[in-house]
């Protein structure tokens, strides 16, 4: 009778797992066929990407935390998504620079490919389907959104955007050239502080903090147009994804950093979720639901955004693209294994 009763409680979860990724793949599946058909013109995905970062990602930052009760956010789940997200990061870094003798920029893309949980589009639904409280993305959305994004773009900012990037010879030859121009001149020292405070997901992300601990309700006709503009912004990201996927073979020999895209798949769906397993279990005491659903949030895969920051400073866009395939498609039965010995 129990084993009947566990196998019903499990099957639940692993539909839900189900249903989850199927949006994703549906949407992703649309932008390829777009991209085949070529019905958007050549350069639609970077117009997307650009589209995605500079206007809906910054609506939806603005929207989801000026709407949101930062009491309920602030709990052990953004210290367990924050401390194993830093340590898996780090961990790339550390492995990419010093061994692989990556440049910067390749460094920070392919730390997010291994850390940065899809938390929109695919933790939402996974997190009503399979541990029955959306409440659990709302810590790890807030730290991704307001602390860890902010950090890498100033990251890629300073070093991809306001210096002569110089890769190393190390790099592979399909890592995309700088993004300065002929004639272009390294900039000042302040000119270069203050090139992140230009960023629209940074200044989206203040502004909606800012928004949340005053306690200030925007009136409704501001708060519509943001909605409308935020939510425009999973879908989009996953059609520029699709878009990229066209004529390019993933994880192909020669035609990428195939140790990198390794690395930080590795990484991002074992390495992470065993982080966080340790951190919630050990470093707070955690057990049940509350442990399987910070394991769950970890086995979640390499989120789009990091491919649509990676075009928008055309550094690591083959890492990011291939980590996120692979680990979408990783995460399906990592989730359910979750799901079968901890739920």
């Amino acid at each position: 009778m129990r084993a009947d009763a566990g196998r019903a409680g499990i099957m639940p979860r692993v539909s839900g797992v189900v249903s989850g990724f199927t949006v994703i793949f549906l949407i992703v599946a649309l932008g390829y066929i777009l991209g085949r058909t070529g019905s958007l013109g050549p350069h639609a995905d970077a117009v997307l990407s650009r589209l995605v970062f500079f206007v809906c990602t910054p609506a939806l930052l603005i929207h989801s935390l000026a709407t949101s009760d930062l009491s309920v956010v602030f709990s052990p789940t953004l210290a367990v998504a924050a401390a194993s997200a830093a340590t898996v990061g780090v961990a790339y870094g550390l492995v990419a620079r010093l061994w692989f003798r990556r440049a910067i920029p390749e460094v920070v893309i392919g730390a997010l490919s291994s850390s940065y949980v899809n938390s929109v589009n695919l933790g939402l639904p996974i997190a009503i389907f399979v541990l029955d409280d959306a409440s659990f993305i709302a810590p790890l959305l807030l730290f991704q959104i307001v602390f860890y994004s902010p950090i890498a773009l100033a990251a890629l900012d300073i070093t991809a955007l306001s210096t002569t990037a110089r890769p190393s010879t190390a790099q592979p030859s399909t890592t995309q050239p700088p993004t300065t121009r002929p004639g272009e001149r390294r900039t000042s020292t302040l000119a270069t502080a203050l090139v992140p405070l230009r960023n629209p997901i940074l200044l989206g992300g203040v502004v909606g903090l800012v928004i949340s601990l005053a306690g200030w309700t925007p009136p409704q006709a501001i708060m519509e147009p943001l909605d409308m503009l935020g939510q425009a912004s999973v879908p989009l990201a996953l059609l520029a994804f699709g878009l990229t996927l066209t004529g390019v073979a993933v994880f192909a020999k020669g035609s990428g950093p195939r140790r990198d895209i390794a690395l930080a798949s590795v990484m991002k769906m074992a390495a992470m979720p065993a982080v966080a397993y340790a951190i919630a279990r050990w470093g707070f005491g955690m057990s049940g639901h509350q442990l399987f659903a910070q394991v769950v949030i970890a086995a979640l895969p390499t989120a789009q955004n990091v491919l649509v920051y990676a075009t928008r400073y055309r550094r690591g866009e083959v890492i990011a693209r291939d980590s996120a395939l692979i680990t979408t498609v990783l995460s399906i039965p990592a989730i359910a294994i979750a799901a079968a010995t901890l739920a």
